[in-house]
């Protein structure tokens, strides 16, 4: 068993080109599975069948499991049943009945225009930190801001703040001006960007790479951050990665989470999550007349119904509306 189990992750790895969270994922799965497997008789692989798998299901949501986590457990144990029954570890495709319980969609939360252009502007305004709060706080990514007169902390060699600042100002830009995930901001290399067309090429799920535009204000960004931010941040293991953390090594997605909320509190919005300034980003196109289809080549989403979900969003903001200033709502 531990052998399929390391079968299967190089299989979701090579052959299916997921991440490494979706395999990381999927083995978590596969491991509890065949865990609850041994533990109901089965001594081999060969005997797993579908009452196992139901068993199996069946226990982890009497534990209390999500129903998002639900689908995600069937989904892995009908991606593993198949592929152990062609490479011939299963004589039947025993999870392939399986039905999957259907996760309820709920909508995301999203910024106003407003709240979104605040929030993007954060960097250039102050420091992150709720107002009132010690401004010798340091940042997420490390670098010691000091307080409002511009002193820093540079001297005790937390790393230059002007260049972070100027280097959280395009991690906004380019989150909210063109919608990308927060790995695929990460994961830009500054070859992948075409200044002359405004256009970044990006890397997304499954190694499917697509082009999306970005505007003035990113293109200003973008040039403040290669003139004076990524020079100042440039260490030996920086690479070709455009995103750069304190200490020169590529910006990772853990703390560009963190920049993110830092800056929302900052700015004085809602707490955002990368996430949710794509939805916002998905959201204010569809407001602003743009094509459901093009929305879904911007984003990346493989299926028209993923990108649906932002058209809801819209809808009950009209509905909200409505029924604030219909006499007759």
């Amino acid at each position: 068993m531990r052998e399929a189990v390391d079968d299967f992750a190089d299989h979701l790895s090579r052959v299916r080109n997921r991440s490494v969270h979706t395999v990381r994922a999927y083995v978590t799965d596969l491991v509890s599975l065949l865990d609850h497997a041994v533990r109901m008789g089965c001594a081999e692989l060969p005997e797993l069948d579908l009452a196992v798998v139901r068993s199996w299901l069946a226990k982890q949501r009497s534990m209390g499991a999500a129903r998002t986590t639900m689908a995600r457990r069937a989904a892995a144990a009908r991606t593993f049943s198949a592929w152990a029954h062609r490479t011939g570890l299963l004589a039947d495709d025993v999870a392939a009945p399986l039905a999957s319980p259907r996760a309820r969609r709920e909508l995301p939360t999203v910024l106003r225009a407003d709240q979104a252009a605040a929030l993007v502007e954060a960097p250039s305004q102050q420091r992150p930190g709720p107002p009132g709060a010690d401004r010798s706080t340091a940042h997420p990514d490390g670098a010691g801001l000091g307080p409002d007169d511009g002193t820093t902390a540079e001297a005790a060699g937390d790393g230059p703040p002007d260049a972070v600042l100027l280097r959280d100002r395009l991690l906004l830009e380019l989150l909210y001006g063109t919608g990308v995930r927060i790995s695929e901001a990460c994961g830009l290399d500054v070859t992948d960007v075409d200044q002359a067309r405004r256009v970044v090429r990006v890397l997304g799920k499954g190694g499917r790479e697509r082009s999306v535009p970005y505007g003035v204000p990113a293109q200003r960004a973008l040039d403040a951050w290669l003139r004076d931010g990524r020079p100042a941040l440039l260490a030996p293991g920086s690479g070709r990665a455009l995103l750069l953390g304190a200490r020169g090594g590529r910006l990772n997605p853990t703390t560009a989470r963190r920049i993110v909320a830092a800056w929302a509190g900052a700015a004085g919005v809602p707490r955002v999550t990368p996430h949710g300034l794509r939805h916002s980003a998905a959201t204010h196109l569809l407001e602003g007349g743009a094509d459901l289809r093009a929305v879904q080549e911007l984003l990346g989403h493989s299926s028209l119904a993923s990108t649906q979900i932002y058209t809801h969003v819209s809808v009950e903001r009209l509905r909200a509306a409505y029924r604030q200033a219909h006499p007759r709502a």
